[in-house]
């Protein structure tokens, strides 16, 4: 009897060990590739690079490839032209997009910033900021009909100035482009984004003036979306990445910054660990980054009113809030 279950458990040993390998495969075969592009890298996205790090995507089944598109534009028609599933985009695309003869739409289905993550910086250092000091000024800006130029455009009136009379904004110098720029002398403002303004700031080369997002308010900056087909077809897959998501943005409100900046360093290769923690810091007191991936009506109201008030959108062009989001993936959030 003793022989006949030592005989019994050796067999379910075996059969185990060699299960386990198939099990492995079988659980890599149902491991959803997703195709993710971000407009730019920033620390900005510092929840969707945690995601990555910690594992979160990765213990929901989702295999994430990360690609950078450098503009707004380029990730809009990376996500048109269906080289990428996930898109990290400003909200306005998916407005233009909706307005659009475009088949294709890319309705936004989870939240990653609160607003403007844009740090207005000068040459000289100032004891008391007033941004009548831009008054007849030149600042460097962002590309035309761009969320970065539509929220300084909208600090800018609600502090009495007049972007095209008051300032002079230059728009015309590409992203790759922008600190080389300013380092070069051009402009006697700016805004950055981070870690490059943290960056310049600790080198010397820029003073910190105004948070733009501290400025406008909460309207939701940055989103995720997809197009209208993948979003129906693949809802297992978008509530697993709201989860991670989700589960990312506790981690990052709450992790010491040692342990957030480690994290995140290895997006960032050349950029020293105190910039990126001079930066972390300034967004977490700022509450750049959101704590929940859900998106508020009243956010996108008001972020159309920027677009409005920038003349990029037709007040009777403004999208149904039920249009622009779907909204099933956040409400189940865990």
């Amino acid at each position: 009897m003793l022989d006949r279950r030592r005989t019994l458990k050796t067999g379910l040993a075996t059969l185990a060990c060699a299960a386990a390998p198939l099990a492995s495969r079988a659980q890599q075969k149902s491991r959803v590739k997703i195709r993710y592009n971000e407009v730019v890298r920033s620390m900005l996205y510092a929840p969707a690079y945690v995601a990555i790090v910690k594992g979160y995507f990765d213990e929901l089944g989702l295999d994430v490839t990360l690609a950078t598109a450098q503009g707004g534009d380029k990730s809009v028609a990376v996500m048109l032209s269906n080289q990428a599933d996930i898109g990290l985009i400003g909200p306005e695309s998916a407005i233009y997009v909706q307005n659009s003869d475009s088949p294709v739409k890319i309705p936004i289905f989870c939240g990653l910033t609160s607003t403007d993550g844009f740090m207005l910086v000068g040459r000289e250092k100032v004891d008391k900021f007033d941004w009548r000091m831009l008054k007849g000024k030149e600042v460097l800006g962002f590309r035309p009909g761009s969320t970065p130029l539509l929220f300084l455009e909208a600090a800018l009136r609600q502090n009495g100035l007049d972007p095209q009379a008051d300032v002079k904004l230059m728009n015309n110098v590409g992203i790759p482009a922008r600190v080389g720029s300013w380092l070069a002398g051009q402009n006697q403002f700016a805004i950055f984004i981070e870690p490059d303004a943290a960056q310049l700031e600790l080198d010397g080369k820029a003073q910190f003036l105004a948070s733009i997002g501290e400025t406008v308010g909460l309207a939701d900056y940055t989103t995720f979306m997809a197009t209208d087909k993948y979003i129906r077809e693949n809802k297992e897959t978008l509530q697993s990445w709201t989860n991670a998501i989700a589960k990312a943005m506790t981690w990052t409100a709450q992790a010491p910054i040692a342990e957030l900046v480690g994290a995140i360093a290895q997006f960032f290769p050349g950029v020293k660990p105190e910039v990126l923690a001079h930066a972390a810091e300034r967004y977490r007191r700022l509450k750049i980054w959101k704590t929940s991936p859900v998106i508020e009506p009243a956010a996108m109201e008001k972020f159309q009113d920027i677009l409005v008030q920038g003349h990029v959108l037709e007040p009777a062009k403004r999208v149904k809030f039920s249009d622009l989001v779907v909204t099933e993936f956040f409400t189940k959030a865990k």
